[in-house]
């Protein structure tokens, strides 16, 4: 079993930054390919960024390229999501999720085995 508690959400203007953390605990961190995903009101849970079990490949949706980066930090179990140039339309839950196997999609929430309790993201226009 894994672990997850996210931090970091809360309130921003747009343009501004927010730095999302992930920490886990309960098995070998590196075994695992870790993801973020969101839901906002009314919405589907919706993929934002994964990262591979040692972090050498990182996969993005097309509608955070270029503002939003996940790293990973094996030594200290943690995976972030660093955002930068907020929009309004980011708000949301921020979960994250981990992935221990290679079936289905790194997209799909459907392949992520264990999830995080959500960190909101408020951004104000």
């Amino acid at each position: 079993q894994v672990q997850l508690v996210e931090s970091g959400g809360g309130l921003v203007q747009a343009g501004g930054s927010l730095r999302l953390s992930c920490s886990a605990s309960g098995r070998t961190f590196s075994d695992y390919a870790m993801g973020w995903f969101r839901q906002a009101p009314g919405k589907e849970r919706e993929f934002v960024a994964a990262v591979s079990r040692l972090g050498r490949a990182t996969y993005y949706a097309d509608f955070v390229k270029g503002r939003f980066t996940i790293a990973r930090d094996n030594a200290k179990n943690t995976v972030y999501l660093q955002m930068n140039s907020l929009k309004p339309e980011d708000t949301a839950v921020y979960f994250c999720a981990s992935r221990g196997s290679f079936d289905g999609s790194k997209y799909d929430s459907a392949s992520y085995d264990y999830w995080g309790q959500g960190t909101q993201v408020t951004v104000s226009s």
